[in-house]
């Protein structure tokens, strides 16, 4: 569900905070506060204890600082959010390869990173980032995602489409998995347990002829394989086809 949404704060201020454009304080309440610490204590919070435990007070209390010392830096928790979004975007020089590795590898390689990056921060999940504010840890990515395209013989605009294309099914398919995960905590059950109480009645429901074709499986259909990830699976299947789907729409366009 979403709870949270970027640029929801004053998004001028926001860019200038993330480009170090604005003001900044001339002295600290508290030697060693800056602005990144700050972010940083953010981040730590939502990913300890979920985006709705974030709030001005709460970072203030993670740094042992007064609520008010953090208002010279960040005007709210809405800009603050904006500066979190762009912190945990950051990556490594050689973490994204170049055109000369093929444009499946560089989407293989932007799918990869957001899967991780979403279970790393699972709140991100949270976030309606419709209106993003791209900061410079964004533009950077995005800036190597697009050098990594380059040789692809598609319009610019439908190359930013593919990149779309792939963040949303990423962002499913994680949905997917970390809800589960979320369930098992929340129940107390496994996925195997919660569906072995709906396993008699399920039973009776396809031996009542009703439902020919689900009778018809193979018994092994819905089974829970303990040396597979289903989670990574499902990834991993989805990814594959999506791309295969991108193979063929980019050579119909090259002939």
């Amino acid at each position: 569900m979403t709870t949270e949404h970027s640029g929801s704060g004053d998004a001028a201020r926001s860019m200038e905070l993330l480009w170090g454009t604005g003001e900044r304080p001339t002295r600290g309440p508290k030697p060693g506060l800056t602005l990144d610490r700050i972010v940083t204590a953010a981040v730590a919070v939502a990913d300890a204890e979920g985006i709705g435990a974030v709030s001005m007070r709460r970072v203030a209390t993670e740094l042992g600082v007064g609520t008010m010392s953090l208002y010279r830096y960040v005007p709210g928790k809405g800009e603050l959010l904006d500066l979190m979004l762009d912190k945990i975007a950051a990556f490594g020089a050689d973490d994204i390869p170049g055109p000369e590795a093929g444009w499946r590898a560089v989407l293989e390689n932007v799918a990869r990173r957001a899967w991780r990056l979403h279970h790393r921060h699972p709140w991100l999940l949270q976030v309606d980032q419709t209106r993003p504010l791209l900061g410079p840890n964004s533009v950077n990515a995005l800036e190597y995602t697009i050098r990594g395209l380059s040789g692809v013989a598609l319009p610019d605009r439908e190359k930013m489409r593919l990149l779309t294309v792939v963040e949303g099914y990423v962002a499913g398919a994680a949905r997917t998995r970390l809800n589960s995960a979320m369930a098992e905590k929340r129940t107390g059950l496994t996925d195997e347990e919660w569906w072995k109480i709906q396993g008699p009645f399920l039973i009776q429901a396809m031996e009542s002829g009703r439902y020919p074709y689900l009778a018809s499986l193979s018994e092994d259909t819905f089974a829970f394989d303990d040396d597979c990830d289903e989670g990574d699976a499902l990834f991993e299947l989805g990814l594959g086809r999506l791309l295969d789907g991108f193979a063929a729409h980019i050579e119909g366009r090259g002939d």
